[in-house]
């Protein structure tokens, strides 16, 4: 799904020769109007006096570890994330060597070949249905929302599942393929709304099983299975929230797939998270415990993997709707936190709080993007048209 800017990762890495750890913090929040130990929501409060060594040795990873072990806390994360990254001043000064470590790894082996294609579903999307019931919409939709007239999650989310079945003008009897289907949300409304005959694909051992019992009686295949190894062509291909775990190396391959798949005159959608500059690697808080070997594309990686395969109809940017999705998602997993409490400890709480609202901040700040992408094969000779909202 998403990822944190590189944040305090090189801000905090700063030679402390001439100043305490504690001045070097202070004066890096100051410009960003943050205190350390203020009363407004987007102050931070230190519980532990070894904090600022921590995070001026560790960066960005020990930032969040050390948010995970109650070292500081901030009523309202998501606003600190949002000054911080909105600021840039993480592209100020150099990275520690761990980071650039972290970048020369990511560089040299391929984190996303097949072999390691189940690591995500494992490490993420496996950890409970139970957690993502109690946090995601009705319909389990694990990515952005379109609020275009919507008030709540449920109302946001079948906004975003009718415009992508209007944007690749699916139609009745057609074959559609989801790459990364999740829990079969968007699946299920292929075939019910729209009469397509929806294969659906995932490495999730609990996705899988979720969107087979819940499609159950439609059209609908779910296969766990890496998106390499998917055969047959499609009418329609959608792809939500997978390129994200894709990998640079790997982006050529994707696209590669996706003109190998889709029939002639054929469309294809992906959305995806995005970054605004070309990148090899995510941040490393993130890639531990959150969404391990992910990354996110640019502008520039898109265009250059899909280059001479697939012809670009429509490029649709409403980043702003994730941090709402963000901190909708939030909002239901603190309300039923004690429905989940006997599954996950507290340290699990601090982290998956984190995530939400450090990752609503730096949409917030525009530092992540979300894109709906539709190509097709050969051109389409009317374009891309449809109805943009609801």
């Amino acid at each position: 799904m998403e990822r944190i800017e590189n944040g305090l990762q090189g801000t905090f890495s700063k030679s402390t020769r001439k100043t305490s750890a504690q001045e070097t913090a202070e004066a890096i929040l100051a410009p960003i109007d943050v205190r350390i130990n203020g009363d407004r929501p987007w102050d931070i409060r230190v519980q532990n006096a070894d904090f600022y060594n921590r995070v001026i040795a560790g960066g960005s990873l020990a930032l969040g570890e050390s948010y995970m072990d109650g070292w500081w806390r901030c009523a309202a994360l998501d606003q600190f994330f949002e000054r911080l990254l909105r600021a840039g001043r993480d592209r100020r000064v150099p990275k520690n060597m761990s980071f650039l470590w972290h970048i020369v790894k990511a560089k040299i082996i391929n984190q996303q070949r097949k072999s390691q294609a189940d690591v995500i579903g494992k490490r993420h999307y496996d950890i409970g249905n139970r957690l993502f019931r109690h946090m995601l919409d009705k319909r389990m939709n694990y990515s952005c929302a379109f609020w275009d007239r919507a008030q709540t999650l449920d109302e946001a989310q079948e906004n975003k599942l009718a415009l992508i079945c209007r944007k690749i003008g699916l139609q009745p009897g057609m074959t559609l393929l989801d790459i990364g289907c999740g829990w079969g949300g968007l699946a299920k409304w292929a075939a019910e709304k729209c009469g397509a005959k929806v294969l659906g694909v995932t490495v999730s051992r609990e996705q899988a099983a979720y969107a087979q019992r819940d499609c159950r009686g439609l059209d609908v295949t779910i296969e766990r299975k890496d998106y390499r190894d998917v055969r047959g062509q499609f009418d329609r291909i959608v792809s939500i929230g997978m390129m994200e775990h894709v990998g640079v190396k790997n982006y050529r391959t994707y696209m590669q797939v996706l003109q190998r798949c889709l029939k002639t005159g054929g469309r294809c959608l992906l959305q995806t998270i995005a970054g605004n500059t070309s990148v090899s690697t995510t941040d490393p808080w993130i890639s531990r415990y959150i969404f391990p070997n992910s990354m996110l594309p640019s502008l520039r990686q898109i265009a250059t993997a899909s280059e001479g395969l697939l012809v670009l109809e429509d490029w649709h940017c409403f980043g702003p709707h994730y941090d709402k999705t963000l901190m909708a998602w939030y909002r239901n997993f603190t309300r039923n936190w004690h429905r989940l409490r006997a599954l996950y400890d507290e340290r699990f709480y601090r982290m998956w709080s984190y995530y939400l609202l450090s990752c609503a901040g730096s949409f917030r700040a525009r530092r992540n993007q979300l894109w709906q992408i539709v190509f097709s094969r050969d051109g389409l000779p009317e374009g891309c048209h449809y109805q943009r909202s609801v």
